[in-house]
């Protein structure tokens, strides 16, 4: 494993061979203790499993000192499935604070929930980053923002009162503006750390693709998300978007907007991605679908991968991993066999 396999991997530079990360591997406790002998709830087990399964690029990001809203204003708490083995990550749902769209079209984030001091910020942002280097020496530390327009309206609002108060998108367009502005200070913030790739996370699509007019994404969303995107570029920073579900739709504009390289769910076709944006972006995923390796079906499982192996060939830029994350229930000797048929094909 190697950080700066990550990073030439992001800046499309030759590299040996493939990059890799993955999502969830901390669930797996008793399979990192039994591979690794360190368990599972242990500090150093992270970086055991991370360096036992050869990771390169850790995903992380921070919203910052005044991350948690439910301490600064009104947030709506949608509840938790159960993630973990043992289901303690399980929470229900909360009434959302919000009764009608009049009040969400009067909603505005930086007055909700204010902002830091920004020296504080860029303090704080560093002193994270540097504590997450040391606690994995190995991998290229990301920094980012989770919370950005769609994801923050969504943690505000929640899903019901987001999708009513969108029925007049015109009244809509300054509330996410708030959530940009907010988003912006913090972005802001990266930009004069020493993170050399940011990413922007925002989960602003469905498995079936977009759930507002195209153009709302087009007219209010991208070309904020460009403008976020200046200080990080002007600084040096590389930038990869990330969303959950299916946004090939929007990945030219993306592209476009300024985004180096994509994260992204097997929603979003592999061959697909690859045929548009292989020599030109940085690629974060594969062909590979945690369901079926939850399932049990290796040669679907080993197919895609070696799909994904020979596409690879294809890029400048390609971090391998399963998009859709390694949930707990994932069967150990599922892990193993994946693992070890990665390790002796990178």
């Amino acid at each position: 494993m190697s950080r700066q396999l990550a990073l030439d991997t992001v800046n499309l530079k030759p590299v040996d061979h493939l990059a890799h990360t993955e999502y969830s591997l901390n669930y797996h406790k008793d399979y990192i203790r039994k591979l690794t002998g360190v368990d599972g709830d242990a500090p150093g087990a992270l970086r055991a499993i991370y360096d036992a399964w050869d990771i390169d690029f850790d995903w992380f990001v921070s919203d910052g000192l005044h991350g948690n809203w439910d301490a600064y204003g009104r947030s709506t708490d949608m509840g938790h499935a159960d993630y973990a083995a043992d289901a303690g990550d399980h929470r229900e749902a909360a009434a959302c604070p919000f009764t009608e769209p009049e009040e969400v079209w009067a909603f505005d984030a930086v007055k909700e929930y204010g902002l830091p001091d920004r020296d504080e910020q860029i303090r704080a942002y560093e002193e994270l980053l540097n504590a997450r280097r040391a606690e994995l020496p190995n991998q290229l530390i990301t920094g980012g923002y989770y919370k950005t327009l769609v994801s923050g309206a969504i943690q505000a609002f929640g899903w019901d009162m987001f999708l009513l108060s969108l029925a007049e998108p015109d009244r809509m367009e300054p509330v996410l503006d708030s959530f940009f502005r907010r988003t912006l200070f913090h972005m802001e913030c990266w930009a004069r750390t020493s993170v050399e790739v940011c990413i922007q996370h925002d989960d602003f699509v469905w498995s079936e693709g977009a759930f507002m007019n195209p153009e709302i994404y087009r007219k209010v969303l991208i070309p904020r998300y460009a403008e976020l995107w200046k200080p990080l570029h002007a600084a040096g920073k590389k930038v990869l978007f990330c969303s959950d579900a299916n946004f090939m739709e929007f990945t030219a504009d993306l592209a476009e907007a300024g985004a180096d390289g994509f994260i992204f769910e097997p929603m979003n076709d592999f061959d697909w991605m690859v045929e548009r944006f292989g020599q030109s972006h940085c690629l974060v995923g594969s062909a590979v679908d945690c369901r079926d390796m939850t399932f049990g079906k290796w040669d679907k499982v080993k197919a895609d991968m070696d799909r994904t192996f020979a596409l690879a060939e294809r890029c400048k830029g390609v971090i391998f991993a399963t998009g859709n994350h390694l949930p707990a229930n994932i069967p150990e000797a599922m892990m193993e066999r994946y693992i070890r048929h990665f390790q002796a094909n990178r």
